[in-house]
């Protein structure tokens, strides 16, 4: 369900629920787009300093946009579903990201780990080329099984801002 910037809580923590690393999907994506061999191949991975194969860091970041994008189709349907009226004026829409800060992969992610994805609303900015628009700055994370912090970055995206005429 959409909202306007000025009606987004920030510290809003939305749990992404768990996403379980398959092995196979964490080689095929990485025989794609990240080749390296602690990716792709067992033996050569097993000889470096992780001692087995890991995710590609990108394949962790996909996840954590999947699993995003799964919760934002379950709140649209049970929006859809809720819903008796829509009301007058307008609607505000989402639109597209400006782009990732401050991205890492502090620690390695394994075949079978289970990673807790999370997205927590920590910035409002308003745009001053664009003052109908506004971009609304989340810090998102993975925890592995063992409370390990797998994937940290600011996520950034374009919120519309309330017209004049629906302010409070």
């Amino acid at each position: 369900m959409a909202q306007w910037l000025e009606d987004m809580e920030l510290g809003n923590r939305i749990e992404l629920g768990p996403w379980t690393m398959d092995k196979a999907e964490m080689i095929a994506f990485a025989q794609k787009f990240d080749p390296q061999p602690f990716h792709v191949d067992e033996a050569a991975a097993a000889r470096t300093h992780f001692g087995g194969i890991t995710a590609s860091g990108w394949f962790t970041v996909a996840c954590w946009m999947r699993a995003m994008m799964h919760h934002r189709q379950q709140q649209a349907e049970k929006y859809n579903v809720l819903k008796t009226e829509t009301g007058p004026g307008p609607k505000p829409m989402a639109g597209p990201s400006p782009g990732f800060l401050d991205m890492r992969w502090p620690t390695p992610v394994r075949p079978g780990d289970i990673i807790r994805f999370s997205a927590t609303a920590s910035e409002k900015v308003v745009m001053k080329s664009r003052p109908e628009w506004g971009i609304i700055r989340s810090v998102n994370e993975g925890i592995n099984q063992n409370g390990e912090t797998v994937l940290h970055f600011i996520g950034q995206g374009m919120v519309m801002r309330k017209p004049a005429e629906l302010a409070d």
